[in-house]
């Protein structure tokens, strides 16, 4: 029997007890953006940490000025890795659209999918990191020793724009600086396919507050004299698009490229259409820049999207009140060099521009990294993709993702380490949405995926 074979043969042994782990991470409601949270956070924080630990790592949850970051370090032969992934997850809301209680996981049927893995985080990453530790533990039972030496930092503020990220990076960069990075926050192709991501958009958040009257009005009493902040505020957000679907904000496309064209007739070689993209989600006409394919529009185009909007009376029945104020979040993604601070002070001019000499606008900053754009030649690339396609039976693409990892953009600019970006989650998990689920087999074969990711990075577990 090789030393991979008896590691595969642990992990198809043990999935039961894998997804017991799994689920007592599920559990935890550890939402990063609500305060409220804050004590659940450390717990998920710990319960990793502990865990890790019986694998053997040196691992604890560290303190930060936010939640905490769990690091571990495992002696190890072959390359050093550091792994990363996050323990937060987002909020619930609108918590009635839940089939069940987002933090009670469950494995169930799904008559697309098979059996899948539901519950808030089950994709969004608790099941994807866990896919990582599942396969460290595997090789731990199976040899008494990892392939590599592993480092693993696992976040609590992904989900909330990774304030404590920097300076931690910063702080401790001789103590996680490796060969290489480990990333599990990305997809597969489809549910057959594994894929490889070498290409991430960036992100600037913004929130956004008019302020008109200093308190609300009778709109009865005020109505067409007074200015009105949801107004004022829908008319500057509706300026941002024009109608062929770009955005409007001057200097929004500096630093914008157009896509090789070898590259695009690779990914139209995917076969997505507007139809397979959009239509398992009820649409079916791109809303985006016109005469751009699906795949160009969500992988290479930048964006501008409203994320929330809330201003007046918004509870059940009606009030005739104008509002005192009225507030957006708004998110752009960002593609090849956009400069995220530039794209950030043109908003806020634009925005500016448009407020009524009576009125003020209040800005609040959540995030904002770089696009980034991964090498296709990097020397642990090859090993990974073959790795992937012994296990799923099929090649492995190379993809560009619309999503943004600040961190992998943080780990070449701090640390001088390129990033292997790999995970098994699908466009149909509703992450961020309720009911978000994780297919069973994206768990079980993304434990085996990793298991021979790390073989080959040992150059065949030597």
């Amino acid at each position: 029997m090789s030393s991979l074979t008896s590691v595969l043969e642990t992990i198809d042994t043990n999935l039961d007890a894998s997804l017991e782990r799994l689920f007592q991470l599920l559990r935890i409601p550890s939402i990063s953006t609500d305060p409220a949270y804050k004590a659940e956070c450390r717990k998920a924080a710990e319960w990793l940490a502990a865990d890790l630990r019986t694998i053997g790592f040196d691992a604890a949850a560290r303190d930060t000025a936010g939640h905490p970051m769990v690091v571990g370090h495992h002696d190890g032969d072959g390359p050093h890795v550091l792994f990363y992934g996050h323990y937060d997850v987002q909020p619930v809301d609108p918590l009635d659209l839940w089939h069940d209680d987002p933090f009670a996981p469950a494995v169930k049927d799904d008559e697309k999918c098979g059996k899948v893995i539901t519950g808030r985080g089950s994709s969004d990453d608790k099941g994807q990191l866990m896919t990582f530790i599942e396969a460290c533990r595997a090789y731990k039972a199976a040899h008494g020793r990892l392939p590599c030496k592993v480092s693993i930092l696992l976040e609590g503020e992904e989900e909330s724009g990774s304030p404590s990220l920097h300076p931690f990076l910063e702080a401790n960069a001789n103590e996680l600086k490796a060969d290489f990075a480990l990333v599990c926050d990305t997809g597969m192709w489809d549910a057959e396919t594994p894929a490889i991501c070498v290409g991430l958009r960036g992100l600037v958040g913004e929130e956004i507050t008019v302020k008109a009257a200093n308190r609300d009005l009778h709109s009865g009493e005020y109505g067409g004299a007074a200015a009105n902040p949801v107004r004022v505020l829908a008319k500057v957000l509706a300026d941002i698009h024009d109608e062929t679907g770009r955005v409007t904000i001057p200097g929004f496309y500096d630093g914008v490229e157009e896509t090789p064209s070898q590259i695009k007739a690779s990914w139209e070689a995917l076969g997505e259409t507007a139809e397979t993209f959009l239509g398992p989600i009820g649409l079916s006409v791109p809303s985006g820049e016109q005469g751009r394919s699906v795949l160009e529009l969500v992988w290479a185009r930048p964006t501008a999207e409203f994320n929330g909007i809330s201003g007046g009376y918004t509870g059940k029945g009606f009030k005739t009140v104008i509002a005192a104020q009225a507030s957006a979040k708004v998110s752009f993604r960002l593609v090849h060099k956009q400069d995220p601070a530039a794209i950030r002070a043109a908003f806020r001019d634009f925005v500016r521009a448009r407020i009524p000499a009576d009125c003020t606008v209040e800005f609040e900053q959540h995030g904002g990294s770089a696009a980034i754009q991964l090498s296709y030649d990097a020397p642990f690339l090859s090993k990974a993709k073959q790795a992937l396609s012994e296990e799923w039976g099929k090649p492995a693409p190379l993809i560009a993702m619309g999503g943004s990892i600040p961190i992998v953009g943080d780990f070449d600019t701090m640390l001088g380490m390129q990033s292997l970006l790999v995970g098994y989650a699908l466009s149909d998990d509703r992450i961020h949405s309720p009911n978000e689920k994780y297919n069973l087999t994206s768990f079980h074969k993304g434990q085996r995926s990793w298991a021979r990711i790390l073989h080959a990075l040992a150059d065949g577990g030597r």
